[in-house]
């Protein structure tokens, strides 16, 4: 009779982070895909305001140089103002954090874009500067967090039911197939986040030629960060990114359906 009702509330609740996921729908007037998301446009500003400076205080803070910093905001708001990034609600912020060390770059939901000052000396030309932004940009407007949020809450009740229907308090052995549930929810998500990676590259091909950037200093922003990967410490920016290898094999493809006819001249390297 237990066994039955732990099977009941199981599937109680595994009907209860299914319905709420396949209902919220909404279809990105940038990317044109329909989307499970179950928080509007102002919900995301509001989110990514709120956790700025927090986010910005584990990166210590804003970095000092003004000049830096303008230069930053400079190439990500002439990425906005030229694309159709600068037709969505969100309100762009770019922010130079100072933090030296480490190689990242990341966007709240909302708009707000941030570059440690450790990735941002290592690239060399503004060109890949505009990549990198506009790769965070595309993550914004293609809703990614958003998308992240509520596959969350969708893996977190479908691997609680598991755990509720998997474990017996008379058999302790099925805690492990309780925690083998939690890692594939585990997999998943992190399976989302690589192929986020992969449509905000190509949504950064879409943008940077119409802000007067060439694409194709992406590569070479690619071929950065896999040379950084070559030390023993990995940087923070891989941890959740596909490798670069394969990025640069994707960005050569959007390349060549974008522009089959070659890139525009005087694009800015």
């Amino acid at each position: 009779m237990r066994g039955n009702l732990r099977y009941i509330l199981a599937l109680v609740m595994a009907a209860f982070a299914f319905i709420p996921y396949y209902c919220n729908t909404q279809k990105n007037e940038v990317t044109g895909e329909v989307q499970h998301v179950n928080m509007s446009a102002q919900q995301e500003i509001a989110l990514g305001l709120q956790a700025a400076p927090e986010m910005a205080q584990q990166y210590g803070g804003l970095h000092p140089d003004q000049k830096a910093a303008a230069a930053v905001e400079r190439i990500g708001q002439q990425i906005v103002r030229s694309t159709k990034a600068g037709q969505t609600p969100y309100k762009f912020q770019f922010h130079l954090l100072a933090d030296e060390n480490t190689i990242n770059a990341f966007a709240l939901p909302g708009g707000q874009v941030f570059i440690t000052a450790g990735l941002l000396k290592n690239l060399t030309s503004e060109g890949q500067v505009a990549g990198v932004l506009a790769h965070e940009i595309g993550h914004v407007v293609a809703r990614h967090s958003a998308e992240q949020v509520a596959k969350s809450q969708l893996t977190n009740g479908l691997t609680g039911a598991a755990a509720i229907g998997l474990y017996d308090p008379d058999r302790p052995s099925t805690a492990a197939s309780a925690a083998a549930a939690a890692m594939v929810g585990k997999l998943l998500t992190l399976r989302y986040g690589r192929q986020d990676e992969l449509e905000a590259d190509k949504l950064a091909v879409d943008f940077t030629p119409s802000a007067g950037y060439d694409p194709r200093s992406m590569i070479q922003v690619m071929q950065i960060l896999e040379q950084a990967n070559q030390g023993s410490k990995p940087p923070e920016f891989m941890s959740t990114h596909p490798n670069p290898g394969n990025r640069i094999e994707e960005i050569q493809r959007d390349i060549a359906t974008d522009f089959p006819q070659g890139l525009p001249a005087n694009l800015k390297q």
